[in-house]
């Protein structure tokens, strides 16, 4: 099956695999770490790399076809174009980043730890790229499985309630997805989980009705959207914050992701049937986990809750049906992946110095580490779109496409950003100003590594915010082709 070596999809697969393979046989713990962060950083220049071989001419170097199951119609095929390439780029960035800002930090057990932090990557990675409905489903579980053993693991006291809680959550969507996935492979007509063949697949509305919930359902659990949210605050709150970095960071694009590319493209008519509740749905959940981040005294949860709020509005936008909306959200994947990390990355080192999450007893970190203090203001601003900032073009354009769809729907998801403010500037203004308390007397500024980590988040803000061009051109041809299928 994996008989080539030659591209850039199936070396993307081998880099984070072997890697996380080879750290659980690693026993010292600085060898752990600097092994995962070499092998992350090997990923990220393979992808770096790929980017100057884009386009028709250089097709055979990013797709990927071997025969995997050709009794039941599988092949493993996976490809990186512009929707793929997009989050792959926000996976190979995100890894070497959270690595090097807890680069300090100790586990038990570290190479158990790395490990299954690398296969996790792989299993993203390899979602990103699949072609394929049944390696699709097989990176789906994949990238998931590690995870909850690292929630479970190395979280918090209320670890193992929060992790089983994440793991029926994800379970129960993941039998939904294969049961949508094995009727479609049964209506295909050469009995394929090709993607190709599944796009040739008619259905009637009736069909299209139900199984449109069926994969819904499993990717609104992923993202997640109201009132399939319940299992993220815990799960965010409890688990090490390496992990939340990653589940929310980038694990949450999975349903996203796969709504484009799985759901919108295959059932047209169920998406234009069921479009004002989806939407009303996620509007309700912005505004729900607005009101809910501004009551929250602990970090984590008000983080949590303000990307429930963000990822309303992405899968808003999915539905909104004009290209205006899905260019924005397409991008805005990336751009809340960066600023979420971000977040999580000074959120972990407060803790990590003051061993306290709770805002009403934090203060005054502002004259004892004000190099933090400024590149948390940056980050916060950017994560409330500030202009100049990445998240100002994406959230914008979406605003834009869903007045388009509905001016009343605007209006009332236009009110999220009235309370991002609050509850961000509150958080600023109770942690960072006022006097020094006895928790916040002793803090540090943070170390050069740490400096860098966030320097280079940082200059990604600004950057993508006022140049995001590049990213445009990345997701240009796939907006089109997904908006040709049901534009209004």
């Amino acid at each position: 099956m994996f008989a080539a070596f030659d591209n850039f999809p199936a070396l993307l697969i081998w880099f984070p695999l072997v890697g996380g393979l080879i750290s659980f046989f690693l026993k010292e713990e600085r060898t752990v770490k600097a092994w995962s962060l070499f092998s992350s950083l090997l990923t990220l220049g393979l992808l770096v790399t790929s980017l100057f071989f884009t386009g028709k001419d250089h097709y055979l170097l990013n797709a990927v076809s071997y025969v995997w199951l050709p009794e039941i119609g599988s092949s493993f095929t996976i490809v990186l174009d512009g929707l793929s390439r997009l989050l792959v780029m926000l996976t190979a960035i995100s890894f070497p980043l959270i690595f090097g800002a807890t680069y300090h930090n100790k586990y038990n057990n570290p190479n158990i730890f790395y490990g299954l932090m690398l296969l996790t990557q792989t299993g993203l990675i390899g979602v990103f790229m699949a072609m394929d409905a049944l390696v699709f489903y097989f990176f789906w579980e994949l990238a998931l499985i590690p995870a909850y053993f690292l929630a479970s693991q190395w979280g918090g006291e209320r670890r193992i309630q929060a992790a089983f809680k994440f793991f029926i959550y994800t379970f129960a969507g993941s039998l939904f997805l294969l049961i949508g996935i094995i009727y479609l492979y049964l209506k295909t007509p050469d009995q394929s989980f090709s993607y190709v063949s599944f796009l040739k697949v008619v259905l009637e509305a009736k069909e299209q009705g139900w199984l449109f919930w069926l994969f819904f359902i499993a990717f609104a659990i992923k993202m997640p959207i109201f009132p399939f949210h319940t299992w993220q605050p815990d799960a965010y709150e409890q688990s090490p914050t390496p992990v939340t970095m990653v589940l929310s960071g980038i694990m949450v694009k999975m349903g996203l992701f796969a709504a484009i590319r799985w759901l919108i493209v295959l059932m047209p008519a169920a998406v234009k049937q069921y479009d004002n509740i989806v939407i009303g749905l996620s509007v309700l959940g912005m505004l729900y986990a607005s009101f809910i981040a501004i009551r929250q005294d602990d970090l984590k949860r008000l983080t949590a809750y303000s990307s429930i709020a963000h990822i309303g509005l992405m899968a808003a936008s999915i539905f909104a049906g004009n290209q205006l909306a899905m260019q924005g959200m397409l991008i805005q994947m990336f751009n809340h992946g960066i600023n979420i990390i971000g977040l999580w990355v000074v959120i972990y080192l407060i803790e990590q110095q003051t061993g306290i999450r709770k805002i009403s007893e934090l203060g005054g970190l502002a004259q004892k580490a004000p190099v933090l203090t400024i590149f948390l203001v940056i980050v916060a601003l950017a994560n409330i779109a500030l202009p100049l900032t990445n998240a100002f073009v994406g959230e914008f354009m979406m605003f834009a496409g869903l007045y388009k769809f509905n001016p009343w729907y605007a209006a009332a998801a236009g009110l999220s950003i009235i309370l991002a403010a609050i509850y961000t500037l509150n958080m600023i203004k109770n942690v960072f100003y006022g006097p020094v308390n006895t928790v916040t007397g002793n803090f540090q500024e943070i170390i050069f590594s740490q400096k860098m980590v966030l320097a280079l988040l940082v200059v990604m803000i600004f950057f993508i915010g006022v140049y995001p061009t590049p990213l445009f051109g990345m997701i240009k041809e796939t907006s089109e082709f997904v908006i040709s299928k049901f534009i209004k």
